[in-house]
């Protein structure tokens, strides 16, 4: 049977409530749950590039996630709910989907963002009893999956998944699918993410002090239902159109370059990855409304993508460094990626390819140059800049920041019939260029249970302004605004 979300998000607070007693708290060794209040304040003009009315974002959210954690010996067990509302739709969650925006048009209203909502990120137990090391857990439940990177999964969702970290080797297996979004606004999931299942492994090894090489493989099943269009029907933005097996398989050496807390003059990151599949996608009906004469295409995926780079320490306070990064035009993620890591040598995560333009490794190239500071545990600041190509100047790329449109206007009225998304330039490569800047101020320390390090990854307390402006390049043609910029304020509290 399947429950309303807002019985779902009830019966996940409820819980929390109620394991969050005396009784039940007693069994840990220290009182272990807590409130997390942030507010959040967002501007962000022409996300659209000036190509449909609206595309503006102005306001400011408050967003409580009350959060419960307990153990008894080896076993342990975490919840938290989420409460958000707001004056405009704005992200309070760096973890936020793509389509999330309330950008999804549907004809029933299930998948769009409200400003006021309720929801469960997080509900797991936890074994640590397979192994006798203390780096080891067995976690089933919905819970944040991430590596180091970003690249390959950042993300909560419903899963199993293992986990082994020692000195010298770290692995993680599991596997995982999205059966929910656990909000009050979004009742069904995404078309991507529909019977949808993930499974994944990686392991790194540390064959010298501080350089760890590593291997990763991850593949996607997904044999959802496809909806076929039917004449004289409308279809629906959440019909699922494409299913079909992908694998990735790739190598990993760093300096360990994404703690913060490392003190080596050069740090490097380093990765290699191909992708194979094959897809099948629904084909939409003839321009005379009649049905094709295939209803799918078959289609076999071949890609891969690579992103280097190197952070140069010039003293305590200062590091500076480049990056570069390239997907092939067939290459695309898994779906379970945020891109956000600690590149920068800061304790802030940065969006890898723009906290505006937020790329994604799809048929772009990327040239990264960037510079961070840190004072003690009070501060720390990125300024970053990217540029953007595609690497195929005849395909499309994927970004989760731009939404140009291209508007087919009624000759006489000028009304606006129909709006499809812009398509690139053919052969124009240059898609752009971006500055970011990234700054925190961090008030106190908090100790939190080891077990919450992939839950809850910032200090109880800190002031944070992320922004990029971007500026688009000829492959989006001559009409677009010269520049748009999304921009945050974060104010986050842990009691």
């Amino acid at each position: 049977m399947k429950l309303n979300p807002f019985v779902q998000a009830g019966i996940g607070l409820t819980f929390a409530l109620l394991w969050s007693c005396p009784t039940l708290a007693a069994l840990t060794e220290a009182k272990n749950y807590g409130l997390e209040v942030k507010v959040t304040g967002q501007s962000e003009d022409d996300r659209d590039l000036g190509t449909a009315d609206g595309g503006d974002v102005n306001g400011v959210g408050l967003d409580l996630r009350p959060w419960v954690y307990g153990e008894s010996g080896a076993w342990s067990a975490y919840a938290m709910g989420q409460a958000v509302t707001s004056t405009d739709i704005i992200e309070t969650d760096t973890l936020q989907q793509s389509d999330n925006d309330g950008a999804q048009t549907t004809d029933n209203g299930d998948r769009k963002t409200r400003k006021n909502y309720l929801a469960m990120r997080e509900f797991w137990v936890g074994y640590s009893g397979l192994t006798p090391y203390p780096g080891e857990m067995l976690k089933l439940g919905r819970q944040r999956l991430r590596n180091d990177d970003g690249q390959w999964r950042d993300s909560n969702i419903e899963a199993l998944n293992w986990t082994f970290d020692t000195t010298l080797l770290r692995a993680n297996a599991g596997i995982a699918e999205r059966f929910s979004e656990y909000r009050t606004d979004l009742k069904e999931l995404a078309p991507k993410d529909k019977d949808r299942l993930h499974a994944y492994a990686d392991a790194a090894y540390q064959w010298t002090p501080g350089n760890w090489v590593g291997i990763r493989g991850h593949h996607t099943h997904d044999d959802g239902k496809l909806d076929y269009p039917e004449p004289g029907v409308a279809g629906d933005s959440l019909d699922k159109k494409q299913n079909g097996d992908i694998s990735w398989l790739g190598l990993t050496a760093d300096s360990d370059a994404y703690n913060w807390r490392n003190t080596n003059t050069v740090n490097y990151w380093g990765s290699i990855t191909g992708m194979s599949g094959d897809t099948d996608t629904v084909n939409a009906l003839n321009a005379d409304g009649t049905r094709p004469t295939e209803a799918k295409t078959g289609e076999d995926l071949n890609g891969w993508a690579t992103d280097v780079g190197v952070r140069l320490r010039l003293d305590p306070q200062w590091q500076v460094g480049a990056a570069y990064a390239r997907a092939s035009a067939d290459y695309e993620q898994n779906g379970l990626e945020s891109n956000r890591s600690n590149y920068t040598g800061t304790r802030s995560r940065v969006h890898r390819f723009g906290e505006a333009f937020r790329g994604e490794m799809n048929n772009m190239q990327t040239a990264t140059l960037f510079g961070s500071w840190m004072l003690n545990d009070e501060y720390d600041a990125s300024l970053v800049y990217h540029k953007f190509w595609r690497v195929d100047g005849s395909k499309p790329v994927g970004s989760n920041g731009i939404n140009a449109v291209e508007n087919d206007t009624d000759d006489v009225t000028g009304a606006i019939l129909s709006s499809t998304s812009l398509p690139l330039q053919d052969g124009n490569k240059d898609l752009g260029q971006e500055m970011d800047l990234v700054v925190t101020k961090y008030f106190k320390q908090g100790l939190l249970p080891a077990a919450l390090s992939q839950s809850i990854d910032e200090p109880s307390a800190l002031v944070r302004f992320r922004g990029g402006v971007f500026k688009p390049g000829d492959a989006y043609g001559k009409e677009v605004d010269s520049y748009m910029h999304r921009a945050f304020v974060d104010v986050i509290w842990r009691f």
